[in-house]
């Protein structure tokens, strides 16, 4: 990675170790984000060195797993940045369901706790019931993948706090979550998603071809070379005419501008061709 950043053998070899024993790939991380994090643990157990941090993950699993949730990067909630969702739920998800295949795939790419990828599921269910078809939205099918097996777990379960709903609308929360915490998503929403557990970088992408890739505020931690082999994964897997959703400070890079028409600049939004 090129960063700017001094070499460092001690951030080095803690690096490898971690790819090395836990498979979580480092390398094709950017360098400043791993430091930040991983500091974050450092200061949590009062540790200096990268050599001293070291030695303690060698006798202390826990701090290991908590290191990885910290590095896995997972902070979200429901809808967030609700201009996206609502542009989706306006021109996407209306334009994919009238689509003639028998079924519509979506592939929430680093999807975290799950909270992407139950967005869509609520769309597509409440685009079906306003054209009287809510009997046929089994049609779709979300799967969403992350390297975190824990945060899977979790999202598996479908419950959430009040601090999920800052950016749901109130008829979205009323229509399809629980009233009493934590608040349950309606059963035959969740039923549209599963998860698997998928190094984006290191494994094959999720049987497809999809209709709908969103991979949001995911790449901006990978160097440009995993973010070009990503962009080829995902238009191997979309159909013509599928989509793939950005986040708000990403873009396509390289030779994935020539593979995709875009359909909305600022919300990040584009077509495969």
């Amino acid at each position: 990675m090129t960063t700017g950043v001094e070499p460092d053998p001690g951030f080095r070899a803690l690096t490898e170790k971690i790819s090395r024993e836990r498979g979580f790939g480092c390398a094709s991380y950017k360098e400043r984000c791993l430091r930040r994090r991983i500091a974050v643990r450092m200061r949590a157990r009062g540790v200096h060195t990268f050599e001293d941090y070291a030695r303690l993950l060698d006798g202390d699993a826990a701090e290991y797993d908590r290191l990885l949730d910290t590095l896995t990067i997972n902070v979200t909630k429901l809808f967030r940045n609700w201009e996206t969702w609502a542009l989706l739920a306006e021109r996407v998800v209306p334009e994919l369901w009238a689509r003639p295949e028998p079924t519509i795939r979506v592939w929430s790419a680093g999807c975290s706790s799950g909270r992407e990828a139950y967005s869509i599921a609520i769309l597509f269910h409440r685009h079906a019931e306003r054209l009287g078809m809510a009997g046929r939205v089994g049609r779709v099918e979300i799967v969403g993948s992350d390297v975190d097996r824990g945060i899977l777990a979790a999202a598996e379960r479908a419950e959430f706090e009040e601090g999920d709903f800052a950016d749901t609308p109130a008829d979205l929360r009323r229509g399809y979550f629980t009233p009493a915490a934590p608040h349950r998503l309606r059963a035959d929403v969740r039923r549209l998603v599963r998860f698997e557990q998928r190094d984006l970088l290191r494994e094959p992408p999720p049987a497809g071809p999809f209709h709908l890739v969103l991979c949001r505020n995911v790449l901006i931690y990978f160097d440009r070379a995993s973010q070009e082999r990503l962009f080829t994964t995902f238009r191997s897997v979309l159909v013509p005419g599928g989509h793939l959703v950005l986040g708000k400070v990403e873009t396509l890079l390289g030779d994935a501008r020539l593979a995709y028409s875009t359909v909305d600049a600022r919300e990040r939004v584009f077509r495969r061709s």
